[in-house]
Order: structure tokens, then C-alpha cells, then sequence
């Protein structure tokens, strides 16, 4: 058999065997397992809530699991090791099954998930999110999400720290999904950092300290005194003067600099462009102005000339009704 083909059969069988611990081990709070093959056998170790109830009286039950394990997975000799879980309020997989069984007995979705994320948080974590998806409350089904604290979502973290649980209520509507992420106390987390008081630079980065002093920001100013001086007196050298300070000893030019003073002739081009159309956008609108008042006499040059016209009308017609 191929890597490839070997590697998709034993994900497959390990995703099996995990749903076959989940159906007969979900009442003894089910928390997880972990599958390693050595040379003696296949060693499982298997992480629950309630020990006692995953071995049975006299290790009947776990005998009876064994004897499963060999029949219908072709294990050879499975060893299986089981560890009670220190806190079950940070073990996503027996979460997600209370949070699904507090469902199923009818506790309202809401109620439901401040409740289990409020326990999970008073547990220690760093952070928790809980989503409830299917039909919550009616026929429609949709998405409830309760958030606390940090979470990842993304990249190697979420993958290696979030600790990730799954389970399924059973409702008369349908069923609801329960997926439940928690971050863990203590997780070591890639953006975190500290900081340490009353510490010797030379004891923990001594290179960095030798460089330093090797090549000190002192020296490098005072191997350009014109320039340090220039910069502290705030005088500005002309374009000239800039691009000569740019050659070196070799008579070369220094490109940075170069294009530095190419770029303050350009910006200084571009402010007196700017200043020359705001002149001629005044000039412009004087000219407008002129024009509008000019209209605007005239207009009322006409008006006044109509009024008198009407007004000698009415006199005409006034005397020749006294005649």
C-alpha cells in the first residue's frame, strides 16, 4: 500500500475507533483518546470523567471494550489505559456533550451557553467560544455563537492549542450541532511576550551590546559633522550644495540622495503650479463677478425705464378722462 492510501486508512480507522469510544463511553463523560502502535501491541490511552464507569466491576467493561477493539478494528493486542481528566470544564469533547444533553432535556439554548461558558472561563481558560447551530428555537434553521475571553481561529495555534469538541442534541424539530474551542491555562501562546526588570542587557543579548558599542550611534553622526550640524540648526542646504554632499570620495553620486533632492525640486514645482492656478482661478472668478453686476444694471436700467413709461401712460389717460 501506498504512504499516501496508508495515511487516509489509518485517519480513517482512528476517526472510527474515537466514534465507537464516544457511543459506548458517553456516559462515563468520554474525553478523548490517544492512539500509539509499538512493538508490544497498539496502546490507547483513553481520557474520562469517571474512570470507574470505563472499567465496570472487576474490568468487565473494559475487557468487554478490548475484546470490541480486536474484532471489528484488527487491532493486535490494544492496551488501553485509562486517565481521569483533572478538569472537565476545560475538556472541550465532555462539554460539548453536557451542553448537548442540557439541551436535550429542554434547557433553553441561551440559558444553555452562558451557563457552560461562564463554568468554562471560572475553570481558568484564557478563552472559549460555543456554537449552536441547527434549529434552535423554530422550523428556521440558524447560528448562536457565545464568545468569552481569546480564542484562535487561525493558522498552527488553533490547530495545536484550541482544545476542540463536537456533539449532537437530539430535538423533536431536528438535531443541533454543539461545537465548543476552548484555550487552556497556561498556553503558550506565539504573540505573547513579558517583560524582564532590573536585567543586564549583557547577559541575556551580550552580540547585540558588542555591535552596539562597536558601531555606536555617536560615531555615526560624527562621521558626518556638515550634515549633523545642518539638521540641528534647522537650515535646509540648496539642491547645489545637497547633490555635491551626495558624491563621495571616488567622485560617485549617491543615488538616494540624488532622488531625494530631485524630489523636493518636484514637490516645489508642484506647490507653485498649485499657487498659479489659484491665482488664475481668482482672476476668473473676479471676471464672473464683474460680468454678473453688469447684468444686473443693466437689468435694472429697464425696469426703471418700463416703470417710467407706465407711469407717463397713466398720467396721459388720467387727464384725458378729466377733458
Amino acid at each position: 500500500m501506498a504512504d499516501e492510501h496508508q495515511f487516509i486508512e489509518n485517519g480513517l480507522q482512528r476517526s472510527q475507533i474515537d466514534e465507537f469510544f464516544q457511543e459506548e463511553l458517553g456516559r462515563a463523560g468520554y474525553g478523548g483518546m490517544d492512539v500509539a502502535k509499538t512493538p508490544m501491541g497498539t496502546q490507547i490511552v483513553l481520557k474520562a470523567e469517571k474512570p470507574g464507569m470505563v472499567i465496570g466491576k472487576g474490568g468487565e467493561n473494559i475487557r468487554k471494550v478490548t475484546t470490541a477493539l480486536e474484532e471489528r478494528f484488527n487491532l493486535e493486542d490494544p492496551q488501553i489505559d485509562v486517565q481521569e481528566v483533572d478538569e472537565p470544564d476545560l475538556n472541550a469533547r465532555i462539554v460539548a456533550d453536557r451542553l448537548a444533553n442540557a439541551l436535550e432535556r429542554g434547557w433553553y439554548f441561551r440559558k444553555a451557553g452562558h451557563t457552560t461558558i461562564d463554568r468554562i472561563m471560572e475553570a481558568g481558560a484564557l478563552g472559549a467560544e460555543i456554537v449552536l447551530s441547527g434549529k434552535v428555537t423554530g422550523a428556521r434553521s440558524r447560528v448562536e455563537k457565545f464568545n468569552r475571553g481569546y480564542i484562535k481561529h487561525n493558522g498552527e495555534p488553533a490547530e495545536e492549542i484550541v482544545d476542540h469538541g463536537q456533539g449532537v442534541a437530539v430535538m423533536k424539530l431536528g438535531t443541533i450541532g454543539v461545537t465548543v474551542k476552548i484555550i487552556p491555562p497556561n498556553a503558550e501562546l506565539p504573540d505573547d511576550f513579558g517583560v524582564h526588570e532590573d536585567l543586564d542587557p549583557e547577559e541575556l543579548v551580550p552580540d547585540a551590546v558588542e555591535a552596539n558599542e562597536a558601531e555606536g550611534v555617536e560615531e555615526l553622526l560624527e562621521g558626518e559633522p556638515e550634515e549633523a550640524e545642518a539638521v540641528e540648526a534647522g537650515v535646509e542646504a540648496p539642491a547645489d550644495e545637497a547633490v555635491e554632499t551626495a558624491a563621495d570620495e571616488d567622485g560617485d553620486l549617491d543615488e538616494e540622495v540624488v532622488e531625494e533632492v530631485i524630489e523636493e525640486e518636484l514637490e516645489d514645482d508642484d506647490a507653485e503650479a498649485d499657487a498659479d492656478a489659484d491665482a488664475d482661478d481668482e482672476a476668473d472668478a473676479e471676471e464672473d463677478l464683474e460680468d454678473l453686476e453688469e447684468d444686473v444694471e443693466a437689468e435694472a436700467e429697464e425696469l426703471m425705464a418700463e416703470m417710467e413709461d407706465e407711469e407717463a401712460t397713466d398720467e396721459s389717460d388720467d387727464e384725458g378722462g378729466d377733458a
